[in-house]
């Protein structure tokens, strides 16, 4: 058998035979790997990152000679202008045997969208980190004293800040002498003081009036995308916004595949660690040339994540998080030193906040979403659901806060769908369909107009259409279902059944085409049953955890819901419920969150009294463990249907009419094998 190409982070996955270059099985399967020079070795546009090890997720386990050795094109490469380390030329690399390569970002022909921006909202400015300007005696020989004491003194006298416990780091003791002497005894200092410390922290020193301001990152570090906000610490305003992929992706796109290489693989997590944190400098460095500072004027990042990325960050072993009882290495927030992180891009003496965990897979973004949204506060019942690789939900209201995870897989962010693809310019983002033709139209990232609509050929022009992003496979299979192409139990009918010949047979399945663009040597666009698959296990994970929260407050119904994260600010709340992933709700009751965990890792950034109202609050959320929960897969299996297979869903009713059609796949002939199935 030929060896089995996966590339990540497309996901997208192929066998071919030994000897095939990785540029040419890229291009095969339609991965997003960029090349100007026809293979070549000159442009060095097609970089790749091999990865080797067991990779239990994919069912492979990848040899140190999975790729041909350096070639005299790849030596020479290196020799002039230097590979990365563990880069090769995908067009050089040949393939051996079984294979996962990662596609950095810089090779990716269509930038990935981090859609994730900072949302508006006011915050309490009580920063941790201020600036201070101080006038310091001169030395005299007849009051002997040093420069730091007589400093701490200023800062008492001038600003009352305590000198008990104010300390300094030896980087920056080695500056005091040049500032005030330079500075003619005047200096301008950082002080930080966490909300738990002892004393306050000199980070750093100016001569004179130093006039630059303090930046702080807040960073949304998920299991598949790094989101970071660049915040001034004295107004709280955003000045830029920027985001990666996650590279851990190469390693598994879900929770528990990162977790079993580190089980698997000596030196795994280790490997993981240095991968994030690498590309945690490498968005320092971005988003500091983008708001126009000095990297060193960072002085402060809060992080939020999940529990596996926190001990990932942290440097802690995950093992614990793969295996009941899920315990956490700590739950508790962290501070830290930048330095102890090897976050070098920013200040050398930056302080790290982490917000604390709720439970072993309840994690500091949950935290964060809570301190956004606080349900402890709502006089009605919310839902809130922050969807990713791993959904986060909350149910509560000001009497009690529930919580839980949900494995609901990369499926909603376009991975393992067969034309799927991250977020990127030409990748398909809304899908409407006519319910009487069947006729699609859709948008594409990076384009205003319909695929309808005069002038959409000459605008989408520059990127093309790509492919379908994880907004767009939604709000495709949902249209579908209305429009009677799919039926309730997630069956695609044939043309005939249908009535469109824009369903197509796929061996013993059937598949919906969106867009064909083969005549222009675009990619064949479709929904296929394994698509509609992967979107109803997702859906189904996430239903049932919100389930098993309702059922622990013993209630049938929400008041409303918010949707978090970049699912809830790019999906239409129809369309969420079209396919049941949240329980039935009036739409007008359904609103979006945005990136609520990054909305709360600003408050925590900008604000002391925040920091400590979450580490009281998680300790008060009670936490539902959906992995040993009987009930979680009675719900998930109803949940299956589409919306579901017996909750009745009055309010979507009112909006949506859902054709009665079923669909036999087991070769019910020409005739459509249409039944018509009676409705609870």
């Amino acid at each position: 058998m030929d060896p089995l190409v996966i590339f990540t982070p497309s996901g997208k996955r192929g066998r071919f035979p030994v000897g095939t270059p990785v540029l040419t099985a890229a291009r095969q399967l339609g991965v997003d790997l960029d090349s100007v020079c026809g293979g070549r070795g000159i442009c060095s546009k097609c970089q790749v990152n091999p990865s080797y090890g067991e990779f239990s997720k994919h069912g492979v386990t990848v040899k140190s000679d999975a790729l041909s050795g350096w070639n005299a094109v790849e030596e020479r490469y290196d020799r002039v202008r230097g590979l990365k380390e563990g880069r090769r030329l995908g067009c050089q690399a040949q393939i051996q045997s079984d294979v996962v390569i990662d596609v950095p970002p810089e090779s990716q022909v269509h930038k990935q969208v981090v859609r994730k921006a900072a949302a508006v909202r006011d915050i309490t400015m009580d920063p941790a980190t201020r600036l201070y300007l101080v006038e310091v005696q001169e030395p005299d020989m007849h009051e002997p004293s040093g420069d730091l004491e007589r400093l701490k003194r200023a800062l008492a006298d001038q600003w009352q800040i305590g000198t008990e416990g104010l300390s300094v780091p030896l980087p920056v003791l080695s500056k005091l002498q040049p500032a005030l002497r330079k500075g003619n005894w005047q200096v301008t200092v950082a002080l930080h003081k966490g909300h738990a410390d002892a004393g306050e922290r000199i980070l750093d020193i100016w001569p004179g009036y130093w006039e630059g301001r303090l930046y702080g990152l807040a960073i949304d570090l998920g299991s598949t995308t790094i989101a970071a906000h660049l915040c001034d610490l004295r107004n709280g305003e955003v000045v830029a916004s920027a985001g990666v992929m996650n590279p851990q992706i190469r390693f598994g796109e879900d929770l528990m595949s990162r977790v079993s290489y580190a089980m698997m693989n000596e030196g795994g997590a280790v490997e993981m660690t240095k991968a994030v944190r690498d590309a945690i400098n490498r968005l320092t460095i971005e988003i500091a040339a983008e708001g126009g500072i000095a990297a060193a004027q960072i002085m402060e990042t809060v992080f939020v994540c999940n529990p596996v990325m926190h001990h990932l960050l942290v440097g802690l072993d995950p093992v614990e998080l793969g295996q009941a009882p899920f315990a956490l290495a700590t739950s508790d927030s962290l501070s830290l030193d930048a330095a102890e992180l090897d976050l070098t891009e920013m200040n050398p003496s930056a302080r790290v906040y982490i917000l604390p965990c709720i439970a072993g897979h309840v994690g500091a973004d949950a935290a964060a979403v809570a301190l956004a949204e606080e349900p402890w506060k709502s006089e009605d019942l919310v839902l809130i659901v922050d969807v990713g690789t791993n959904a986060e939900i909350q149910l509560g209201d000001k009497r009690r806060v529930l919580a839980c995870s949900s494995p609901t897989g990369p499926a909603f962010e376009g991975a393992q769908i067969s034309s799927g693809q991250r977020a990127a310019p030409g990748a398909i983002e809304r899908v409407e369909i006519d319910p009487v033709t069947k006729e699609p139209r859709f948008r594409i990232i990076g384009c205003d107009l319909w695929s309808d609509d005069a002038g959409f050929a000459a605008q989408a022009a520059a990127s093309g259409v790509t492919g379908i992003c994880g907004s767009g496979i939604i709000e495709a299979v949902a249209e579908m279902r209305m429009a009677g192409v799919l039926d309730a139990r997630g069956l695609i009918g044939s043309a005939a059944q249908t009535g469109t010949d824009r369903c197509i047979a796929e061996g013993r399945t059937h598949a919906y085409v969106i867009h064909d663009g083969r005549a222009e040597g675009g990619p064949l666009i479709t929904v296929t049953q394994g698509d509609i698959r992967a979107i109803q296990l997702a859906k189904s994970a996430l239903y049932a955890g919100a389930r098993l929260l309702m059922d622990e407050l013993q209630t049938e119904t929400v008041d409303r819901v918010v949707l978090a994260g970049a699912f809830g600010a790019h999906i239409s709340p129809k369309h969420a419920m079209v396919l049941g992933m949240i329980p039935d709700c009036a739409l007008d009751r359904v609103t979006s969150a945005g990136n609520a965990a990054g909305t709360g890792a600003r408050i925590a950034l900008c604000n002391l009294g925040a920091r400590a109202e979450i580490e009281k609050r998680v300790h008060q959320i009670h936490k539902v463990e959906t992995a040993i929960e009987p009930r979680f897969q009675e719900h998930f299996v109803a949940a299956n249907a589409i919306p579901h297979a017996t909750a009745p869903f009055p309010h979507l009713k009112e909006v949506a009419t859902l054709p009665d059609v079923s669909f036999n796949v087991g070769g019910g002939g020409e005739d459509g094998g249409r039944r018509r199935r009676r409705r609870g």
